[in-house]
């Protein structure tokens, strides 16, 4: 990035909110605050940011349905949400409503650092794996998958809509078809980051990944190692990118 990221912070708690801006400021980012959805709202509709940090709880309505709105009308700005050390009901519903990750409260602002420093590498798209470099349609199961686009289309042609998490997630199995991944490994490629032991996110994903690409009616497309991890099991057809 040729100027420093761009954060928008969002939480109705002042000390928080003057806490962050102030270590990310040192970190060398640009901050903005929001105390509430209202707040949210104005400020992207003023200077889009490149990343918002948003809390789950807000006094003018929920975290969780700031994020749907934000997948709906900007699908490619990243968010980590915020939410209470022991919601895992709240964590688990953020990543199937598209957030890029989540953090439990209360945390160390260096880890959001490391997060947020994880998600915007990943939403600049860095090259994919060595294996499969310059690859940019799939084809799986009758299905296109497009990494330019981001799209998923089915053999009937309709759209598959997937969150970008799901998409991230599907796509390094797309570069390394065959290879059995663990989860640590999984998490690292698509968040950055290492997994905590009680940690589900992946497992969530690959629950709903599976569901909406349609495994169980004809073929598993995935294949789950006990203490192992998953695996792609169908062939996959790459088509190197054109110029």
């Amino acid at each position: 990035m040729n100027s420093a990221p761009d954060i928008l912070i969002v939480d109705d708690d002042p000390e928080i909110r003057s806490l962050l801006g102030r270590y990310l400021a040192g970190q060398g980012f640009r901050v903005q605050t929001a105390a509430n959805r209202r707040d949210c709202q104005a400020r992207i509709a003023q200077s889009l940011p490149d990343l918002v940090v948003l809390d789950v709880m807000l006094p003018d309505g929920s975290g969780l349905e700031i994020c749907r709105e934000l997948r709906a009308r900007l699908p490619d700005l990243p968010v980590i949400m915020l939410t209470a050390l022991k919601e895992d009901v709240d964590r688990i519903i953020g990543l199937e409503l598209g957030a890029d990750d989540y953090l439990g409260k209360p945390f160390n602002p260096r880890e959001l650092v490391a997060r947020i420093k994880a998600v915007l590498r990943r939403a600049a798209q860095e090259p994919p794996a060595p294996e499969t470099a310059g690859m940019r349609r799939y084809r799986i199961a009758g299905m296109d998958i497009d990494i330019e686009r981001r799209s998923v289309t089915a053999g009937d042609g309709r759209d598959i809509e997937l969150t970008g998490a799901e998409f991230d997630l599907l796509r390094v199995f797309l570069e390394r078809p065959g290879r059995l991944l663990s989860r640590d490994q999984l998490l690292d490629l698509t968040q950055g980051r290492e997994r905590d032991p009680m940690d589900r996110s992946i497992d969530v994903l690959m629950s709903r990944l599976r569901r909406k690409l349609g495994e169980g009616r004809e073929e598993a497309l995935f294949k789950t190692v006990r203490n192992g991890g998953y695996q792609l099991v169908v062939p996959v057809e790459a088509q190197a990118a054109t110029r």
